[in-house]
C-alpha cells in the first residue's frame, strides 16, 4: 500500500516538473538580429528585448509586438492630385522607413503605416497644389526630399526614421499625356535633324580639310621638285666653271708661249664667231695676229714660183 502511494507521488511530481519545465521551455525567447521584441509586465509597458536569449515570466510578462529593424519598403497606391493649374493627375509613392524606437513604435500610432500612407498622401496633395503642371513633372527630386523631410519629422513621435520616399509615377490626364507624347516626338523629331545637319557639316569639314591638304602635299611637291631641278642647274653650272676655271689653271702651269695663246685666241674668236650674236667686238690684238697671218700666206704665195 505504501509502496504504491509512493509511486503515485513520484508520478505526480514528475509530472509537475515535466509540467514546470515546459513552461519554462515556453517561455524562454531567443530574439534574432535585426528584430526587437516589446514585454509588457501586468498590461504595462516593461523592457524592450534587442539580440540574444531571454526569459519572460509566465503569465506576468507578454511579448506586446515583435518589430524588424530592418529598412522596410512601402509601396502604396496611386492618389489622385490637383495642380495649381487645376490639372488632376495620379500619383503613387514608395515611402522607404526604419523603426529606431520599437516602444514608441508600438505604442505611438494604432496603425503605423496606414498613419504614413495617409500623412503621404495629404502632403503629397499640399505640395502639388502649389506647383503648375510643367514643374510638377520637371521637379520629382525636389518633391521627394519635401515630402521625406515632412514625413521624417511627424514619424519621430512613432519611433520611425523615413529614409527616402520616391514618386513612382505621374500619370496626368489621358489628353494631357498625349499633347505631352507629341510635343516629345517633336522634339526627337527636331534633335535628330540637328544631329544630321551636325553630322553633314562635319563631313563637308572633313572634306574641305581633305581637299586643302592635297592642295598642300600638291604644291609642296611642286616646289620641291622646282628646287631640285634648279639645284641641278647650278650644279651644272658650277660644273662647267668649274671645269673651265681647271682648263685655265692648267694652261697657266704649262706656261704657253706667245704663239699658243695667239692660237687660243683664234680658237676662242671663232667659237664666238659661230655663235648667234648679231655684233663681234674684235680685240686689237686678234686683228694684228690676223693681219700677220695674211703677209705671211702672200709672201709665201709670191717666193713660189720662182722657186
Amino acid at each position: 500500500m505504501n509502496a504504491g502511494i509512493g509511486i503515485g507521488a513520484f508520478v505526480i511530481i514528475a509530472i509537475i516538473v515535466i509540467i514546470v519545465l515546459l513552461i519554462i521551455i515556453a517561455n524562454i525567447k531567443v530574439v534574432s538580429q535585426s528584430n526587437a521584441y516589446v514585454i509588457e509586465r501586468l498590461g504595462a509597458y516593461s523592457s524592450t528585448w534587442g539580440q540574444g536569449l531571454h526569459v519572460k515570466i509566465p503569465l506576468i510578462d507578454r511579448i506586446a509586438k515583435k518589430v524588424s529593424l530592418k529598412e522596410q519598403v512601402v509601396d502604396f497606391p496611386p492618389q489622385p492630385v490637383i495642380t495649381k493649374d487645376n490639372v488632376t493627375m495620379q500619383i503613387d509613392t514608395v515611402v522607404y522607413f526604419q523603426i529606431t524606437d520599437p516602444k514608441l513604435y508600438a505604442y505611438g500610432v494604432v496603425d503605423p503605416i496606414f498613419a504614413i500612407e495617409n500623412l503621404t498622401a495629404t502632403t503629397l496633395r499640399n505640395i502639388i497644389g502649389d506647383l503648375e503642371l510643367d514643374h510638377t513633372l520637371t521637379s520629382r527630386d525636389d518633391i521627394n526630399e519635401r515630402i521625406r523631410f515632412i514625413l521624417d519629422e511627424a514619424t519621430d513621435a512613432w519611433g520611425i526614421k523615413v529614409k527616402r520616399v520616391e514618386l513612382k509615377n505621374i500619370l496626368p490626364p489621358r489628353e494631357i499625356q498625349e499633347a505631352m507624347e507629341k510635343q516629345m516626338k517633336a522634339e526627337r523629331e527636331r534633335r535628330a535633324k540637328i544631329l544630321d545637319a551636325e553630322g553633314e557639316k562635319k563631313s563637308a569639314i572633313l572634306i574641305a580639310e581633305g581637299q586643302k591638304e592635297s592642295a598642300i602635299l600638291k604644291a609642296d611637291a611642286i616646289k620641291e621638285s622646282k628646287i631640285r631641278e634648279a639645284q641641278g642647274e647650278a650644279e651644272a653650272i658650277l660644273s662647267v666653271q668649274k671645269a673651265y676655271a681647271d682648263s685655265l689653271k692648267m694652261l697657266n702651269e704649262a706656261s704657253p708661249s706667245e704663239p699658243v695663246i695667239a692660237l687660243k685666241s683664234l680658237e676662242a674668236f671663232q667659237k664666238a664667231a659661230d655663235g648667234k650674236a648679231t655684233k663681234i667686238i674684235i680685240p686689237s690684238e686678234i686683228q694684228s695676229l690676223a693681219g700677220l697671218a695674211t703677209s705671211v700666206k702672200e709672201i709665201m704665195q709670191n717666193d713660189a714660183p720662182k722657186q
